[in-house]
């Protein structure tokens, strides 16, 4: 995989040249996974809902409020998803102390930064995404944060990655997103975009 500037050079015949990037943030440029998992275990514990470390993960890149609504519907619950979506969330902003950058990633931005126009697009909340950033010292690598606050539709839906495009002003098939899970994925699919699965390059190791 190249980096930077020979991103945007490099083009296959009849497949336009790469001219952004959009990264997903959980799982991607931040290593957040595991805390959000805690995060949701201990919220919803309190309540008798029953939500597994597994499907946890295979429901990777769903927004809060969307599991929150399954959970309760599965339970039969009367409790209120956003209730549920406003406590998690406070538990996961407590937690966050101990979040790291995912190195492989944030060096593709690092090598990019500058060189072309790039986004985070994330199903995350722009109040729990925009502290980490800036606590990572990320924040201003980026010329946009696109959140589920600005969408009306979360992955797999492709609203957000058409949203960080539009902002960029850059034809979404001119967009590469780096994604981590399978809904990221097929929302970037269906924006038309082609995509790194960063799940792969992690366990290729840092291209060189």
């Amino acid at each position: 995989m190249m980096h930077g500037i020979e991103e945007a050079e490099m083009t296959d015949a009849g497949i336009p040249a790469v001219r952004a990037l959009i990264f997903d943030f959980d799982g991607t440029l931040a290593d957040t996974m595991p805390t959000h998992y805690r995060a949701w275990h201990n919220t919803v514990t309190r309540y008798g809902l029953v939500f597994t470390e597994q499907r946890f993960y295979i429901r990777g890149g769903w927004s809060t409020r969307r599991i929150a609504e399954m959970l309760i519907s599965e339970a039969g619950s009367t409790l209120s998803p956003a209730r549920l979506v406003e406590e998690k969330e406070a538990e996961f902003q407590r937690l966050t102390t101990h979040v790291q950058p995912i190195e492989p990633v944030v060096d593709i931005a690092r090598k990019t930064r500058g060189l072309l126009p790039m986004a985070v697009a994330t199903s995350g909340l722009r109040k729990i995404v925009q502290p980490i950033l800036e606590s990572l010292k990320l924040s201003d690598w980026f010329d946009t944060l696109v959140t589920a606050d600005d969408v009306v539709n979360a992955k797999p839906a492709p609203d957000i990655f058409l949203e960080a495009a539009r902002r960029l002003n850059v034809p979404p098939e001119q967009c590469r997103v780096y994604e981590d899970t399978d809904a990221g994925i097929e929302a970037a699919q269906r924006a038309g975009m082609p995509y790194v699965d960063v799940r792969q390059l992690l366990r290729l190791g840092t291209p060189t």
